[in-house]
């Protein structure tokens, strides 16, 4: 019988046209935290949530990948404020911040790098 979950923690691997223009956006936007990793690599943390983002500059832009282009759902604090911020500093929202019937308010925003994010709290 298993005692811990499984899955102890959560990282994102996204690969990126640019890290200078990503990472101002997840910090500026999002109000993530950037750190370098390695070479070509930055890390984007915020809370307990950490995206690792590689430059690939020859790489299909997630723009082109449709409904795949969604790489995360983040339960955050406080949406309403936090959509505010996101819109104030001019993200390109996907999904209206909205009350959904399966109990979650959430909206998404379509990174500088073209991945998709929703972000949602419970009701």
């Amino acid at each position: 019988m298993q005692t811990q979950p499984l899955v102890q923690k959560s990282r994102f691997v996204i690969a990126v046209p640019n890290l200078a223009v990503s990472s101002a956006f997840y910090r500026d936007a999002l109000g993530f935290e950037i750190a370098e990793l390695a070479p070509g690599w930055l890390l984007y943390r915020s809370g307990s949530c950490i995206i690792m983002a590689g430059e690939c500059a020859d790489a299909i832009p997630p723009t082109q990948l449709g409904d795949h282009r969604y790489f995360a759902y983040l339960e955050i604090h406080d949406i309403d404020s936090f959509y505010t911020r996101v819109t104030t500093a001019g993200a390109k929202v996907g999904k209206s911040l909205r009350n959904e019937p399966w109990g979650m308010r959430e909206f998404s925003v379509t990174t500088a790098d073209g991945h998709r994010i929703m972000f949602g709290e419970p009701v």
